[in-house]
């Protein structure tokens, strides 16, 4: 296969260590965030919130978050570029899906007679609400779809990551309080330029099932 998105999957890997030296640029960064921005989700249900750890005040706060586990992260805190916290709305209410389907209309995507009906579509929200109002099973899928499309966006950028769910969500949601909002974060993503001759995972060649064992044609 010859195409560009093959090539860019082939090459995409974790990265095991960071060179602290190379900073992702602006512009870069920009690319990335508004990528980001432009995600898919259920619904245009966006139930999310990314911070973007860039300061050294921030990554020491990140790096404290690793304080009673995960240990094995701790080091691309400080070494990456930049991390990305990608947390989920645990309450996801209508009002604030009502906020989603005003920015339907007034982009022009939706015409405003059709508010009512796409206000309907709550139901899929509805339907993963238990009696608390808790639906975070159901917006953290939507934050996993943000992560994919970040994923291959840096692949194409050439801009290494580190997906890492082994982050202790409690902690962030102490030391990171002002700037989640009530989100949660489980999962969060380095990114930067790998280190030469130190990042052992560098250059491997892919490993996947073959696609016979996971797709079938019908």
């Amino acid at each position: 296969m010859s195409q560009q998105i093959i090539e860019d999957l082939n090459r995409r890997y974790t990265v095991k260590k960071y060179d602290a030296t190379k900073k992702v640029s602006n512009d870069d960064l920009n690319t990335i965030l508004e990528a980001l921005r432009l995600s898919a989700s259920s619904i245009n249900s966006q139930p999310w919130k990314f911070v973007v750890i860039e300061s050294d005040a921030a990554k020491q706060k990140l790096h404290d978050s690793f304080a009673n586990k995960h240990q094995f992260n701790q080091l691309h805190a400080k070494e990456a570029s930049h991390t990305i916290l990608l947390a989920y709305d645990p309450q996801f209410t209508k009002e604030k899906f009502s906020k989603r389907v005003d920015a339907e209309v007034s982009s022009g995507h939706l015409p405003a007679e059709m508010y009512d009906t796409f206000m309907g579509a709550y139901a899929f929200a509805e339907m993963n609400t238990d009696e608390t109002g808790y639906n975070g099973a159901w917006t953290k899928a939507q934050v996993y779809l943000a992560l994919g499309n970040l994923l291959h966006v840096l692949a194409r950028m050439g801009i290494a990551s580190t997906p890492m769910e082994g982050v202790d969500s409690e902690l962030l949601g102490e030391l990171f309080k002002e700037e989640l909002d009530g989100h949660i974060c489980e999962v969060a993503l380095a990114i930067g330029y790998h280190k030469d001759g130190e990042d052992w995972n560098h250059g491997l060649p892919k490993a996947r099932l073959p696609r016979e064992a996971v797709i079938s044609v019908i």
